[in-house]
């Protein structure tokens, strides 16, 4: 049976208040919970934007966790439920992750490159640079033909 679960935040304003009574890094299939003591409640740490326990692969960084975070010197070690041949964990959303990453990497480099474009088109002349007042006098023109538009649309 899964322990419930508390909210990383919530641990933090538990340590903050110095309230918690203590810890178990919990051995699980493929890596270790850490279960949080205060009052007379035992609460496992929740993974970010989840409800599931979080889970740590190794024991120094469950144990590292539960010193540096939470504050505790001293705590319990439960080894019982821990198989260490049940490391595989899967992450179904990387794919479409990497793939998003890939997709923006090469948004990126298409962006610099007609940024680069532009600005050797300026170098050799081949692209007109428009000062400020010049590109004013454009959009005030584009402005007052829209609203002739959009006037004439009205009747």
């Amino acid at each position: 049976m899964q322990p419930e679960t508390i909210d990383g935040k919530t641990v933090k304003n538990l340590v903050i208040a110095h309230a918690l009574n203590g810890a178990v890094v919990l051995g699980q299939p493929g890596g270790f919970a850490v279960l949080v003591k205060y009052g007379a409640n035992e609460r496992a740490v929740a993974a970010q934007r989840s409800r599931r326990m979080r889970i740590w692969r190794n024991l120094n960084t469950a144990a590292a966790y539960v010193r540096n975070e939470l504050g505790l010197e001293r705590f319990e070690i439960d080894m019982s439920e821990h198989d260490p041949a049940a490391t595989e964990r899967k992450r179904p959303d990387t794919a479409e992750r990497q793939r998003k990453l890939h997709e923006a990497g090469e948004q990126d480099a298409w962006f610099r490159g007609q940024v680069q474009k532009a600005i050797d088109g300026i170098a050799d002349g081949s692209n007109r640079v428009i000062f400020e007042d010049e590109w004013t006098q454009k959009a005030q023109l584009k402005r007052a033909d829209l609203q002739r538009r959009i006037g004439a649309q009205g009747r």
